[in-house]
């Protein structure tokens, strides 16, 4: 099945009162570069988080858009593509429909779901509501990352085709698992498990596993 999408860049700005941030992107057309690191011409704030080779591009389902809209009418006009910051953003593609380890065609290059996105409370700040990051996580409306298995040119007239499924578990389960559920030893096996898994998603399963306990995600919610 192929999957149109929009594609968006930009670089990083500095923000009175929160960090630096790549978050306001701009809609692109035509052919793009992309490498092992991401979009040619894109960039991505403090790098051990947002970005590296498991997280080269960010994919947001447009259709979440229309849920914040209703949650939050009075700033409905911010919920459009691309306001959480995503390098991809489609319709008829949610977080129920991918699997972590899927490998789609992008125009000559190949790219793999990696892990969902973990929500961070810059969000809060660029939405003007306290616990947008808390809410995107309880939801499950998080979108997923990518690696570049194969870098190449890619254009925004070319759709997005799966060529390979090599887990079980969807992005909305790796989110459950992760967010929404007790400890639970055999789903966080069953994750490690996901061929494709990110180096970040599986130091933070592996180590729940070791210590029998779940992290404190505090700090990234709300930054505190």
């Amino acid at each position: 099945m192929h999957h149109p999408l929009n594609v968006y860049i930009g670089k990083v700005r500095e923000y009175e009162g929160s960090r630096p941030s790549a978050i306001a992107k701009y809609q692109v057309d035509g052919e793009l570069k992309l490498t092992e690191l991401g979009l040619e011409g894109d960039q991505q704030a403090e790098k051990i988080i947002h970005g590296g080779p498991d997280r080269a591009l960010c994919h947001y389902p447009r259709e979440h858009y229309l849920h914040w809209a209703r949650e939050f009418p009075e700033q409905a006009e911010l919920f459009t593509a691309p306001a959480y910051g995503e390098n991809l953003s489609t319709e008829g593609l949610t977080e129920k429909d991918v699997y972590i380890g899927d490998i789609f065609r992008w125009g000559e290059a190949l790219i793999q779901v990696t892990q969902p996105r973990s929500p961070c409370f810059k969000l809060n700040y660029h939405f003007g509501i306290s616990d947008m990051a808390s809410l995107m996580q309880e939801t499950g409306y998080c979108g997923w990352l990518y690696r570049v298995v194969m870098a190449g040119k890619v254009s925004t007239d070319s759709p997005l085709e799966l060529v390979s499924r090599v887990s079980d578990v969807t992005v909305a389960e790796a989110i459950a698992t992760a967010w929404h559920m007790p400890f639970d030893d055999e789903q966080y096996h069953r994750l490690l498990s996901a061929a494709g898994l990110s180096v970040s998603w599986t130091r933070t399963m592996q180590k729940r596993r070791l210590l029998g306990k779940i992290e404190d995600n505090s700090r990234r919610l709300i930054g505190k």
